[in-house]
């Protein structure tokens, strides 16, 4: 049953203290990696992104739920993400760092620097600590700087290390080389929203309006999909498509319109907030084995294997679509999603959530669960949300 209770107690005893074991006491942040079976690397380099989403997971997990621990391995996090991640002779994020702190891959991506934004400026909310604004709005100035596009709008994907331009932008090897993306921006977007809230400044709320209209206009497309890669002047460069990120996207959509308390925006986005939800629950819904699907190939072929994160996002989308429609198929399909995760992602043995399941529903034991990419952000966000939305 999707309800707060399950939400906290999904939190408390499955997300939140296998988390709590990944801490590096001893050369500070949290660990890189752990396997299937929660065995820790502590070898292992640690990157970017999943810092950042640790700290804003544990953030959040304290303004929320106002637990004293939290605040601990936030702290811990943050200080972490100064001391290893932020260039201080450029500024900026580096991207990956070794096991004891020293950086690794010291190029710019705006996507990891979104995340570091949106991180401190949580952990400002939660904790009160000026700093973390104060660096976040140090992000936000050379993103600004560097990311924006003033000719197109939205934002470029990445630079070297000192800013100048540079040849591979591909976030990882399966994404397409190309300037802009769906992801990045979107994850500006999410960031921008909070900084919005957090530092009440007028420059980034206008920034966040004008990244919402660019994502209205240039990335959901006329089938209420996000084309997810761009040249320079928003041309589509890829057919593939991502159910995970369209259901993210209607909520985060709404939420920065209600960030920037525009009216005409607001109406607008929820007006496409709905449309994509009803296309999402029309086409991605797995009737036969439950779940969310993730999307489609380049060919139109839908892709077997169920990830993690779309299955925590959808849960929102559709809890988000339902509290703004009062559909009744929406709760139901987010309450549906909901046991299903329970029943085949949950791992109530070693803790968190399985990364990936084949079609019959099998989790995939080669699939790490904590690594660069796989991190506690997405189904913890989808507890919180379902608390918050209570």
């Amino acid at each position: 049953m999707l309800s707060k209770y399950e939400a906290i107690l999904m939190l408390r005893e499955n997300i939140l203290p296998f988390w709590q074991k990944m801490a590096d006491t001893e050369r500070g942040g949290f660990y890189g990696e752990a396997d299937f079976f929660g065995k820790i690397n502590k070898n292992a380099d640690k990157g970017g992104i999943l810092n950042s989403r640790i700290l804003w997971t544990f953030s959040a997990a304290y303004r929320l739920l106002n637990d004293e621990t939290y605040k601990a391995f936030a702290s811990a996090a943050r200080d972490f993400l100064y001391a290893a991640f932020f260039d201080k002779e450029h500024g900026g994020l580096y991207w990956l760092v070794d096991n004891t702190g020293s950086p690794l891959e010291t190029r710019k991506q705006f996507y990891n620097i979104a995340f570091g934004i949106y991180a401190l400026s949580e952990h400002y909310l939660a904790a009160g600590d000026r700093s973390s604004l104060d660096l976040a709005m140090t992000l936000f100035d050379v993103l600004e700087k560097y990311g924006y596009d003033p000719a197109a709008g939205g934002y470029t994907e990445a630079r070297i290390r000192d800013w100048k331009e540079i040849d591979d932008f591909r976030l990882s090897r399966k994404d397409l080389n190309c300037p802009k993306s769906m992801n990045t921006n979107l994850h500006v977007l999410e960031a921008y929203t909070n900084l919005t809230l957090a530092s009440k400044n007028e420059k980034v709320k206008k920034s966040l309006e004008n990244l919402l209209r660019v994502t209205l206009k240039k990335i959901v497309n006329k089938n209420w999909h996000f084309d997810l890669f761009f040249d320079m002047n928003w041309k589509s460069l890829s057919k593939e498509v991502s159910w995970g990120h369209d259901i993210e996207g209607s909520w985060l959509m709404y939420e920065a319109a209600l960030a920037a308390g525009n009216d005409d925006l607001i109406v607008e986005t929820k007006n496409a907030s709905i449309e994509i939800a009803n296309i999402i629950h029309a086409e991605a819904l797995d009737y036969k084995n439950g779940g969310l699907l993730s999307g489609l190939n380049e060919k139109g072929k839908v892709l077997e294997k169920k990830e993690w994160w779309p299955q925590a996002e959808a849960v929102v989308g559709f809890y988000n679509a339902y509290l703004v429609t009062g559909g009744q198929k929406y709760l139901n399909a987010a309450a549906g999603i909901w046991e299903y995760i329970k029943n085949y992602f949950a791992d109530n043995t070693n803790g968190e959530w399985h990364n990936e399941l084949d079609a019959d529903n099998k989790p995939d034991q080669k699939m790490p669960k904590a690594g660069f990419w796989k991190c506690p952000y997405h189904n913890a966000r989808a507890c919180f949300e379902i608390i918050r939305r209570n």
